[in-house]
């Protein structure tokens, strides 16, 4: 076992590209050769496995071997990309009424983006490598940007696959690799097109790593790649890289500044504080809000690029104390709105100032979801349906109900998807999408993901508009109540000690479901692995584990695995009616408590269910 493991070891080694890691090995197996017990027993988890590719790609911690984020995984990783693409393009081209407009190099695009983490310029670097040699059309950003905006070119290139380099809102340690198919491959894969420009879902995913483990199992060179590894294939393919210089920023930008309604809502008076959370937003944002009018300050110490991000040791704007710098900055300007991104740009939070409470209140997901949908329920989508169709608000299924309700109340189309963009991005006719994990998009006809950048300049809209009539977001959330009623969520996380127990915990409860929680009767249950979400089909790829259950009180649970961490999350949901759209403030509140007391019994009786 050790030789073997050894041999693994000095095969990585001679592949692997990159000198740093490939002396972190060398230094690892030096001294288990000579003994050294804890040398070899990090050896033995850096190769115990390899990194899974799955729907959202590739996210770990950065170091050498397969377990890990490095240059040897990332090459390997796009030559089966490549490997998977070419195959289907060719089976494209069999049934295709002209099959040459298949053989042409602009039926074989790839673009590349990058945030600023550690090494994903080299991730990126690698992966325009491979495809250049094999002799495709690569387009790379000439410098780190937003995820949405790569989102957004893999649309405006026609391009078949689109990666992004990003860890999004992980530690400093971390880096990702995520994947988007348009173009022809993705007609291809999936011929109604409501998939173009989107990322992969299942069996694309699956596929994909198959090709990754093909090539693995054959000791493919690290210099490699599917239609040419020479050197002079190397130099010949540099030459069809293309620079996707600054001119996409200028066009996001005119194409975001389309989206605001200067007749309608023409209000300007709204002073944002800003935060990039150290991430590759703040020169795009700051930019575009202040086209648009509004007065925006930057808070200076997050506001550059930096991958160690020195001020938020995890730079999830939804942590504790990561908007820290940015609510004392908006005391200090008296400002109105305090506005954050992730890293990565594609999540979006907001800060307001509750005078009620007499303090600062981040607005959670849903809450920044209610008050976008109702906006635009009353705006109308932002961006004419390509096809005429009817607009439909979504959310992912975690997400609350409330926008459902609103929708149900205003006579608009709504649907409800499974977890992740990924599932969003498809819902024809979408004019407005949200996840709970403040997650917006704003733009689906431009850019089929959540978008943190153009949400942001929308958000600000609202508010000034609201401003205006001299409505806080605090009072519009109890507007919308009124209307729509009250609905309170929350969660519960449950941690195993190894990904491998996840499913025990739903199995438990398939093998023996709950007839009541918290003392009220469960009315409707749905297990995703059988049973399709409402409005859907059921299919293979959108088999997921995942239970929902409905009480007599109204109340729903979903109990999920994490896909990335030892995790099950519990979602909780409690509702209480509201007296109406005249409700009163105190009414409104009233019910709020209600809602909220509901949701503690809840939650109490999770814990003891899944402990």
């Amino acid at each position: 076992m050790t030789e073997k493991l050894f041999g693994a070891v000095r095969r990585w080694i001679e592949m692997d590209p990159d000198a740093k890691t490939r002396s972190a090995l060398a230094q690892l197996l030096t001294r288990a050769e000579d003994s050294d017990t804890s040398a070899a027993e990090e050896l033995q988890r850096l190769f115990s496995g390899r990194l899974a590719f799955g729907t959202a790609g590739l996210r770990a911690e950065l170091g050498p071997g397969p377990l890990r984020m490095n240059r040897l995984v990332v090459r390997q990783t796009a030559a089966g990309m490549l490997s998977y693409a070419e195959e289907q393009l060719a089976r494209a081209q069999q049934g295709a009424d002209n099959p040459q407009d298949l053989m042409r190099s602009g039926a074989r695009k790839i673009v590349i983006g990058f945030d600023a983490r550690h090494q994903s310029d080299e991730f990126a670097a690698d992966t325009a490598e491979i495809f250049s040699a094999a002799g495709w059309e690569v387009h790379l950003f000439t410098r780190p940007g937003p995820t949405p905006l790569l989102a957004r070119q893999v649309l405006v290139l026609g391009a078949e696959i689109g990666v992004m380099v990003t860890a999004s809102h992980n530690p400093p340690q971390d880096n990702g690799y995520k994947v988007y198919l348009g173009g022809e491959l993705s007609r291809f894969l999936e011929p109604h097109g409501h998939g173009v420009g989107a990322q992969i879902v299942a069996p694309v995913d699956q596929d994909i790593a198959a090709r990754i483990a093909a090539l693995v199992d054959t000791d493919t060179p690290a210099g490699a790649a599917v239609g040419g590894d020479s050197e002079a294939d190397t130099q010949a393919g540099a030459a069809k890289t293309h620079p996707v210089t600054d001119e996409a920023r200028s066009s996001y930008q005119r194409e975001a500044l389309e989206l605001l309604d200067p007749e309608t809502y023409p209000q300007r008076d709204l002073h944002v504080v800003y935060t990039a959370m150290h991430g590759v937003g703040g020169e795009m944002v700051t930019s575009l809000l202040r086209a648009g009018g509004f007065t925006v300050t930057p808070v200076a110490e997050q506001f550059e690029p930096d991958p160690d991000f020195p001020t938020a040791d995890f730079p999830n704007p939804e942590e504790p104390g990561a908007l820290d710098l940015a609510l004392k900055a908006a005391e200090s300007e008296n400002a109105d709105l305090v506005l954050a991104n992730d890293p990565d740009a594609d999540r979006l939070s907001a800060a307001v100032y509750d005078d009620t409470a007499g303090a600062w209140r981040q607005l959670s997901g849903d809450e920044i979801g209610a008050l976008l949908g109702r906006h635009l329920l009353e705006r109308g989508p932002l961006r004419p349906q390509a096809d005429g169709g009817a607009p439909v608000l979504a959310n992912s299924i975690v997400s609350s109900r409330l926008l459902e309700r609103l929708c149900q109340v205003r006579g608009v189309g709504h649907a409800a998807t499974l977890t992740g963009f990924k599932w969003l991005a498809r819902v024809q006719h979408m004019s407005f999408g949200y996840e709970e994990a403040i997650g917006f998009n704003v733009d689906p006809e431009h850019v089929k993901d959540k978008d943190g950048v153009s949400a942001a300049l929308i958000f600000a809209e609202m508010t000034a508009s609201l401003k205006s009539r001299g409505i806080s977001l605090i009072a519009a959330l109890d507007e919308i109540a009124a209307e729509a009623g009250v609905f309170v969520t929350g969660q519960v996380t449950i941690r195993v000690s190894d990904l491998s127990e996840l499913g025990k915990v739903t199995a438990a409860l398939r093998a023996q479901p709950p007839a009541e929680i918290a003392g009220s009767a469960v009315v409707e249950s749905l297990d995703l692995t059988q049973d399709p979400l409402p409005g859907t089909q059921l299919s293979e790829a959108t088999k997921t584990d995942a239970l929902i259950y409905l009480t007599e009180a109204g109340d729903r649970v979903i109990v999920r695995p994490s896909g990335t961490e030892p995790k099950v999350k519990c979602y909780l949901e409690a509702v209480a009616d509201t007296p109406g759209i005249d409700a009163d403030p105190e009414a409104i509140s009233a019910a709020r408590a209600q809602a909220a007391e509901r949701l503690g019994q809840l939650r109490t009786s999770m814990e003891s269910m899944l402990s």
